[in-house]
């Protein structure tokens, strides 16, 4: 197995890493709506949030030498369900290969969030 680290997505808040890869597979920790050149949750809107956990998603699977379109599955957790179809607006300019998902409502994230995204992806 390989750990993946890039500081163009946040520093793991937790004892976890950021990525890793086994086999061709990369699996990411969730990410959530962190900018990591603050450190700090910037946005309030689901929209903002979410274009953020794109740009961290991006990041890693960058970083593991892969991209969006290698994407497998994704695993998202909405703080609220209401914000589906806004959520959706963005995920699928980035997920234009439309890999396998789940998608469900949590009571609370990490940093109080409105949205985390893990995914699995070919390297």
């Amino acid at each position: 197995m390989n750990v993946i680290h890039t500081p163009n997505a946040p520093e793991a808040i937790g004892p976890y890493s950021q990525a890793m890869i086994t086999g061709n597979l990369l699996f990411t920790s969730g990410q959530i709506a962190i900018n990591p050149a603050s450190g700090q949750v910037e946005a309030d809107t689901i929209e903002g949030q979410t274009e953020q956990v794109m740009k961290n998603l991006g990041a890693l699977l960058e970083a593991a030498g892969s991209s969006f379109d290698r994407v497998v599955k994704t695993t998202c957790f909405l703080a609220d369900m209401a914000d589906f179809a806004a959520f959706n607006a963005i995920y699928e300019r980035y997920f234009v290969g439309k890999p396998a998902r789940s998608c469900v409502a949590v009571r609370q994230l990490p940093k109080n969030v409105l949205v985390e995204v893990e995914a699995i992806a070919e390297v």
